[in-house]
């Protein structure tokens, strides 16, 4: 395997989080997995590491990145929240996008055609240990070049393993292909109501909460 995949076992773990997590800071682009499939990253207020993002997936350039947060509490610091913290930590960590409204504190420069942000909390603690020692949110998307299928393992993009700094391999990510949909996106900007964007792997799970919420769906 090419040296550029770092496999993810035992007492290393913790080694390469902190290593990860300096490759994101100083700009580099990485892989690594999520609780849905394998992403790719780069530090969310860093303009050219996340236009690098782009070159890689060869993604078009209005379509925005998520960014990807280690708690609940983070997710006060880059979007303004419409919903109950309760809400949020039923969903939170999970394989579920929320999208609010952007506040000032993120980086203009990401997803300038918008004023929403898309934010995650995988169940993964890897990425979530990576986020802690970056002290800053990472822009995260799939670890493919656009329009190819979505990755459970790191073998089925190793077409883009000589444009990443690193790829951090933790073995197949689940059994079923439907971890490919990704997470479930929904638009929580509007207070009281929500919207679906991507049906995803959490569909079931989170329109149940958010019923329990007494949240409103809207076309």
């Amino acid at each position: 395997m090419n040296n550029v995949v770092q496999v993810l076992e035992g007492p290393s773990v913790a080694c390469h989080a902190k290593r990860a997590a300096t490759a994101l800071v100083s700009g580099h682009v990485i892989a690594l997995p999520t609780d849905t499939l394998y992403g790719i990253a780069a530090l969310a207020q860093n303009n050219t590491a996340v236009e690098n993002i782009y070159k890689i997936k060869k993604r078009n350039s209005t379509k925005p990145l998520a960014i990807c947060v280690a708690e609940v509490a983070d997710v006060y610091h880059w979007g303004k929240v419409t919903v109950p913290h309760s809400l949020l930590n039923s969903l939170l960590p999970g394989p579920v996008t929320l999208i609010f409204q952007r506040t000032s504190l993120l980086n203009s420069a990401l997803n300038p055609g918008t004023d929403l942000v898309g934010i995650r909390i995988p169940d993964e603690e890897f990425i979530r240990t990576v986020v802690r020692y970056c002290g800053s949110p990472i822009a995260l998307t799939s670890a493919n070049i656009s329009t190819k299928d979505s990755p459970l393992c790191v073998e089925e993009f190793s077409e883009l393993w000589d444009k990443l700094h690193c790829v951090y391999d933790s073995g197949r990510i689940g059994e079923q292909t439907e971890c490919r949909e990704g997470s479930t996106i929904i638009d929580l900007s509007q207070t009281g109501s929500y919207r679906l964007v991507r049906r995803g792997i959490a569909y079931e799970h989170t329109t149940k909460v958010l019923q329990e919420f007494k949240l409103t769906l809207i076309d």
